[in-house]
């Protein structure tokens, strides 16, 4: 059975034989008070048999079951569960429909390999990800001067982390971050778990650009990858945003935000030197790019090791060579904490948010 990590749960405390006595699942059931009250039951084999809750007891308790009769004559046996080979966000999503809190992992004997907490992990994206944590900060100084800014306090955390557990919540544990200025504060920040997950740090030998430093993570030749800046504070919906990629079949998609620009004048439509007509003090919109991707595993393996890419480089270059490029409006929060106002900004919303709003 391979590790879970704490987003995912423990699975033995859920777990109960089908053949114990209705009083041990009574008494297993009564220890899980506060937290998920249902058990998985199991054969002799360990493969999964039904579950069991406190509503079941009791309808059988109804029909007469005596406590001292066995956990298979009171569990549901038409019981909802994922094999491991057919995880996939829209699978998950229709047996959330269902109201479940607590969805089992199968291997294809039917043994469970891990549970899925519906109110921590809101999806199962197949994706890793990578986030550029190597920038200097400057214009956060003199609070960048001692810390990486991924490392400023928002809240209670740490501006990085808030990314690293929404990423968590859907399912990504494949998480590498490029570092460059101040990296061993990093690198000592992701020594440990951060969400349950073992962030992977990668130092960039000179600054490679916004992108340039996924040429130094294992990136594996078939998938996609979630590339974002680190020092972002957003609610963008991971789970929407690789939705609309795979939908599109898309090879990067650009999450992006809403940019308006009012003109305080009358602007002058004209045709050479005649004016067509006048537009009173006209507003545009725009979508900006906030700093977050879906790149094609392909386009990221063939980034060079040893130049400076940002970016818009990449992106331009896939436009050009007719790669499908494509955009996800962000509906939400989204800070971009690039200067004094921006951090006293996040600062003052997170004052106001409860624990996991930006998840």
């Amino acid at each position: 059975m391979r590790c879970v990590s704490m987003q995912k749960m423990s699975i033995d405390k859920h777990i109960i034989q089908d053949n114990a006595p209705l009083m041990e699942a009574i008494e297993r059931l009564n220890s899980l008070s506060g937290d998920l009250m249902t058990l998985i039951a199991t054969d002799l084999e360990g493969r999964m048999t039904g579950t069991l809750t406190d509503g079941d007891v009791r309808r059988a308790i109804l029909r007469g079951v005596g406590l001292d009769k066995e956990v298979s004559d009171a569990m549901f046996r038409d019981f909802r569960a994922l094999r491991e080979n057919e995880i996939d966000p829209a699978t998950l999503r229709r047996l959330k429909k269902y109201r479940l809190s607590l969805i089992p992992i199968l291997d294809n004997y039917g043994h469970i390999i891990r549970l899925i907490d519906t109110r921590i992990t809101k999806s199962i994206l197949p994706v890793r990800a990578v986030l550029m944590a190597g920038g200097k900060g400057e214009r956060l100084r003199p609070m960048t001067l001692s810390t990486p800014k991924p490392l400023l306090s928002i809240g209670d955390k740490a501006i990085i982390d808030y990314n690293i557990e929404a990423l968590a919540a859907v399912g990504v544990e494949d998480i590498s971050v490029t570092v460059n200025y101040l990296a061993e504060q990093l690198e000592e920040h992701f020594s440990v778990p951060v969400a349950g997950v073992k962030v992977k740090c990668v130092r960039e030998p000179f600054a490679l650009g916004t992108i340039g430093s996924v040429s130094l993570v294992d990136i594996p030749e078939e998938g996609d990858t979630i590339v974002m800046n680190s020092d972002l504070l957003t609610t963008v919906s991971f789970e929407e945003l690789y939705l609309r990629h795979r939908e599109r079949r898309a090879d990067i998609t650009i999450a992006a935000v809403p940019y308006n620009i009012s003109v305080p004048y009358a602007i002058l439509d004209t045709d050479g030197e005649r004016v067509c007509a006048l537009s009173e003090k006209p507003s545009y919109s725009y979508y900006a790019n906030a700093g977050i991707y879906i790149i094609s595993n392909r386009l990221l393996r063939a980034i060079p090791k040893d130049t400076r890419t940002d970016a818009t480089d990449l992106i331009e270059d896939a436009i050009n060579a007719g790669s499908v490029v494509t955009y996800f409006p962000i509906n939400g929060t989204w800070i971009d904490i690039g200067s004094p106002a921006d951090f006293a900004h996040a600062c003052e919303l997170m004052s106001h948010h409860r624990p996991g709003d930006l998840r």
